[in-house]
C-alpha cells in the first residue's frame, strides 16, 4: 500500500511541523494560530476576520479569539474597510510586522533536511506537492492556495529549454519547476474553465 505509507510519512511529518511551530512561536509570545494570522497579513495585505478564517482555513470563532488576543497584545489594529465603511480589516502593527518576520521563516532544521535532497528530487517533490494541494482543494478539504498553476499568468510548457520551460505572464520571465509558487502574492486566479486546460498542460496531458 504505497499510498499508505505516504500518507503515513506526510502524518510524521505535520507533526513534526506541529510541534516545530510551537517551538518558533512561543519566543515572540505568540501561539502558531497567531503567528499563522501575522504571517498572512504580511504577506497579502489587510483582511476582513472573514476572509482570513477562509484563507486559513479556520472557523470564525476560532479566529476571532486569536484575533482579540492580538488586539490586546498591540500586534493589530483594525480599520475600516475602504471599500465597506461598515466593515473592518485588520492591519500589522509596526510590533506585529516585527513578530511577522520572524514567525515566516522556515525552521533551520527542516531547510537542511531538505538541503541533503537532490535538485531532480526537490523538483519532484515541488510537483507532488502541488499536485496533492490541487486534489485536495478540488476535494474542498483545505483552502484555495495561490499556486502557479491555479494562475491566469501562468504558461506551464511554454519552452523548450529544460530548466525552464514554463512562463510567467505578469513578470515576463521563463522559470523551472524549482520557482513554481505554492503562495504567490501576485496571484490572478485563472478563469474555471482554463483550470482543467492549465492543469493539463502542467502535467504534460496535453
Amino acid at each position: 500500500m504505497p499510498n499508505g505509507q505516504i500518507a503515513f510519512a506526510l502524518a510524521r511529518i505535520g507533526v513534526f511541523l506541529r510541534s516545530l511551530a510551537w517551538e518558533q512561536a512561543e519566543p515572540t509570545g505568540v501561539n502558531p494560530t497567531q503567528a499563522q494570522i501575522l504571517a498572512r497579513l504580511a504577506s497579502r495585505g489587510p483582511s476582513r476576520v472573514s476572509v482570513l478564517a477562509a484563507d486559513l482555513g479556520v472557523t470564525q470563532p476560532t479566529l476571532s479569539d486569536a484575533v482579540a488576543a492580538l488586539l490586546r497584545k498591540g500586534h493589530l489594529k483594525r480599520e475600516p474597510d475602504p471599500v465597506d465603511g461598515r466593515a473592518v480589516r485588520l492591519h500589522l502593527t509596526e510590533l506585529g510586522r516585527r513578530v511577522a518576520e520572524a514567525a515566516k521563516n522556515p525552521p533551520p532544521v527542516l531547510m537542511s533536511a531538505l538541503d541533503t535532497l537532490s535538485p531532480g528530487d526537490r523538483d519532484a517533490m515541488q510537483r507532488a506537492l502541488i499536485g496533492l494541494i490541487r486534489a485536495l482543494q478540488i476535494a474542498r478539504a483545505i483552502p484555495l492556495q495561490r499556486m502557479c498553476v491555479t494562475c491566469a499568468h501562468f504558461r506551464p510548457h511554454a519552452h523548450d529549454d529544460a530548466d525552464a520551460p514554463h512562463r510567467c505572464a505578469f513578470v515576463d520571465a521563463a522559470f523551472g519547476d524549482a520557482a513554481l509558487r505554492i503562495d504567490c502574492g501576485d496571484h490572478e486566479g485563472a478563469p474555471e474553465e482554463d483550470l482543467a486546460h492549465i492543469w493539463a498542460r502542467f502535467s504534460k496531458v496535453a
